[in-house]
C-alpha cells in the first residue's frame, strides 16, 4: 500500500514538473516572438486590438508596443567591480550605496513653540529657475519664523531667462503647503486688501545670513513697516550654525510642505510608471542646454557660429554678471557640463550595458538630435517627456518651463540612479532630496578628472578599455551618494567666498535632518524657542 503511494507522489512530480516545463518554454517563446516581431507584425497586432478596445486602452497599448526593448547592439563592456565574491558587475552597479540606519528626523524639539502672534507681513520675490526659487521659498519659511511674520504666498520668478508665467498655485499644492506649515508659521494667500497700498520696506536680505541678523536688524524693521518684501529669496540663510529647530524647519519645508500640484504630481508618477517598465533605469540630468553653456562660457566641440550664439547671450543678460571666459581654461577645472559625447563615454566605462533605460531630464539639448548621436549610438533606450508621454498628456504643462522641469524633478528623484553631467541648482536638490530619502543611489561625475581622460582618447594617446574604465571606476567609487555629514568652507576662504565654498544646506541635509536609529533622540545642539 505505502509502496503505491510513493509511485503516486513520483508520478504527480513528474506531471508537474513536465507542465511547469512547458509553460516555461511557452513564455520564452512568446517573449522571443515578441521582441523579434517585425514593423508589419506590430502594425498588424495593432490594428487588431485597436478595433476591440476603448480609446484609452488603444493609447495604452500602443505605448507599450512602441516601446518594446528593441535588438539593441553592443557597447563597449568593461569590467566594473571585482566579482571575486560572486555578484556580477552589474548588480553592485545598481546596488545603492549603504544608508547606515539613517532615517528623516525633522520632528521640532520639545522646546520648539507654537508661532507666537506675527508681528506683520513678509513678501517674497522668489527667484530664479525651478529648483533655485524652492530652495529660496523654504529659507524664506524659516525667515518667518525668525522674524515672527506672516508668509504671504511667494510671487514667482516670471522674468528670469525661461520667461514663465506660472504662479505658486500652478506649480505647487497651494493647499498642502498652507496646511502643512500651521505649527510652524502662519501663511496666507494674499495681503490683506487694507495694507495692499500701505508702504512697504523693499530688502535685499543679506546672503548666507544667521538668526542675530535677521533678530537684530530685519526684525527691527517692524517698528515702522507692517509689510517687509523680500526682493530676493536664493542664498539669504547660512548653510550652518543655525538652531537646530531652525534647520529641521527648513527640511520640513523643503520635503514635506512644498509638494507640486496634484496635475504635475500625477503626470510625474505616470512617467515614473512608463519609465519603470523597462526595468530599473537612470535619470540623467544632461545639462547641455543654451542658457547654461552661455552662462558658463563652455564651448566645446561646438562650431564657431555656435559658440559667437551663446557669446551674446551672455553678453545681453544683464544679471550674469561675468562676460568674459576663457571656455579652455573653464573646461580644464570641471566647470563645464558635460557633453553629450562625453556622457556616452562615461556610462560605457562605468559599465553600463547597452540596453540601459536612461531617461534624459533636460529640456532642449543644444544641437538638437546630431549632438545626441553618439550617446544614442551606446544607449538606444533614451526616453524623455516627449517620448514617454503624448503631446496631449502634456499639453497643459507645455510652454511653462518651472512645470516641465518639475516633472523632470520627480522622475529624477525616483530613479534607480541619478547621474547629473553638471553640479547646477537641478543636480544639487536631486541629490538632497535622494539623501533625505534613504541615500538612493547619485553618481557625481568628476568633470576634472574625465575631461583628462576624454581629450587624451581623443588625441590617440589612449584607448577607451578596461585601463581606462578601472580609473573611472576607481574616481567615482566615493562619488555615489553615500552617508556623510555636510562639508564646511574650504580651508582659507573668507568673507562671501567662505560662505560660497560651503556646501549648500538642501545638497545634504546630514546631520541636521537624518539621524541614525540608534542615536535619533541623542542628537545635541543649540535649541530655539
Amino acid at each position: 500500500m505505502q509502496k503505491r503511494k510513493w509511485k503516486t507522489v513520483v508520478l504527480v512530480r513528474k506531471l508537474l514538473t513536465l507542465a511547469i516545463g512547458a509553460i516555461a518554454l511557452v513564455a520564452l517563446m512568446s517573449v522571443h516572438v515578441h521582441l523579434g516581431l517585425s514593423p508589419s507584425a506590430v502594425t498588424k497586432s495593432l490594428t487588431t486590438q485597436h478595433e476591440i478596445m476603448s480609446q484609452n486602452l488603444q493609447r495604452e497599448e500602443r505605448w507599450n508596443q512602441d516601446f518594446s526593448p528593441p535588438h539593441l547592439p553592443k557597447s563597449p563592456r568593461f569590467r566594473t567591480l571585482d566579482s571575486a565574491s560572486g555578484t556580477s558587475d552589474l548588480d553592485k552597479l545598481w546596488k545603492p550605496p549603504p544608508n547606515r540606519d539613517y532615517e528623516p528626523c525633522v520632528a521640532p524639539s520639545p522646546y520648539y513653540a507654537s508661532p507666537p502672534e506675527p508681528r506683520g507681513y513678509l513678501l517674497v520675490h522668489a527667484n530664479g529657475g525651478l529648483n533655485q526659487m524652492r530652495a529660496g521659498i523654504c529659507d524664506m519659511v524659516a525667515v518667518a519664523r525668525i522674524i515672527n511674520a506672516t508668509l504671504v504666498i511667494p510671487e514667482l520668478d516670471k522674468r528670469s531667462f525661461w520667461q514663465d508665467s506660472s504662479n505658486f498655485s500652478d506649480v505647487f499644492d497651494e493647499a498642502h503647503f498652507i496646511n502643512s506649515l500651521t505649527n510652524d508659521i502662519r501663511v496666507i494667500k494674499k495681503l490683506p486688501k487694507e495694507l495692499v497700498a500701505a508702504t512697504r520696506a523693499v530688502k535685499h536680505f543679506r546672503s548666507w545670513s544667521g538668526v542675530e541678523y535677521y533678530e537684530e536688524e530685519i526684525a527691527s524693521m517692524w517698528e515702522e513697516y507692517q509689510v517687509i518684501r523680500a526682493a530676493k529669496s536664493d542664498s539669504r540663510l547660512a548653510n550652518n550654525n543655525l538652531p537646530l529647530d531652525i534647520q529641521k524647519l527648513r527640511c520640513r519645508a523643503c520635503y514635506q510642505a512644498l509638494r507640486f500640484a496634484p496635475t504635475i504630481e500625477a503626470m510625474g508618477k505616470l512617467l515614473v510608471e512608463r519609465m519603470r517598465a523597462f526595468g530599473p533605469y537612470i535619470a540623467l540630468h544632461l545639462r547641455y542646454e543654451k542658457d547654461m553653456l552661455a552662462f558658463s562660457g563652455c564651448t566645446h566641440d561646438l562650431s564657431q557660429e555656435e559658440a559667437e550664439e551663446l557669446t551674446a547671450i551672455r553678453e545681453n543678460t544683464t544679471w550674469w554678471k561675468v562676460k568674459e571666459i576663457d571656455p579652455i581654461e573653464q573646461r580644464a577645472k570641471g566647470y563645464c557640463p558635460l557633453t553629450p559625447k562625453e556622457v556616452g563615454m562615461f556610462l560605457s566605462l562605468l559599465g553600463f550595458s547597452s540596453n540601459t533605460p536612461i531617461y534624459i531630464a533636460a529640456g532642449e539639448i543644444y544641437g538638437g538630435d546630431s549632438r545626441m548621436a553618439d550617446l544614442r549610438s551606446r544607449f538606444p533606450l533614451l526616453m524623455n517627456k516627449e517620448t514617454l508621454a503624448t503631446f496631449e498628456e502634456l499639453e497643459p504643462f507645455t510652454n511653462h518651463a518651472s512645470q516641465m522641469a518639475a516633472l523632470d524633478y520627480i522622475v529624477s528623484v525616483e530613479s534607480d540612479i541619478f547621474i547629473p553631467s553638471y553640479s547646477g541648482n537641478m543636480a544639487r536638490a536631486v541629490e538632497g532630496h535622494r539623501r533625505f530619502l534613504g541615500h538612493r543611489k547619485t553618481i557625481l561625475p568628476d568633470s576634472k578628472a574625465l575631461v583628462r581622460l576624454f581629450d587624451k582618447i581623443e588625441l590617440g594617446t589612449m584607448k577607451e578599455g578596461k585601463n581606462v574604465a578601472s580609473r573611472v571606476i576607481e574616481i567615482h567609487k566615493r562619488r555615489q551618494g553615500s552617508p556623510r555629514k555636510r562639508k564646511g568652507p574650504i580651508s582659507g576662504t573668507k568673507g562671501t567666498d567662505r560662505f560660497r565654498s560651503e556646501e549648500a544646506f538642501y545638497v545634504n541635509p546630514l546631520p541636521d535632518c537624518l539621524c541614525q536609529k540608534e542615536s535619533r533622540y541623542t542628537n545635541s545642539s543649540r535649541i530655539r524657542r
